[in-house]
């Protein structure tokens, strides 16, 4: 597993290069996890079912819950980068 992110600076989305993190921190309720882990749960079927034809899934898209919240993206490692 590795885990890749970017701060929020302004920049256009065509300027942002996403780099390797050490380490994420989690600011949630309950509520906001267990929705995280249903999230989880269906990417990795998503994963197991579709294989290296499933890409990627935003967690705002599959849960408007998240629509304010900072991107949560999984991508399936079978898809290289």
């Amino acid at each position: 597993m590795k885990i890749h992110g970017y701060a929020d600076e302004g920049l256009e989305i065509e300027e942002i290069v996403p780099a390797e993190l050490a380490e994420i921190t989690l600011v949630a309720t309950p509520e906001e996890l267990r929705r995280i882990a249903k999230f989880l749960e269906n990417c990795a079927n998503g994963i197991e079912t579709r294989g290296a034809s499933w890409e990627h899934e935003h967690l705002s898209d599959k849960d408007r819950f998240f629509m304010g919240s900072p991107h949560f993206v999984v991508f399936n490692p079978e898809c290289g980068q």
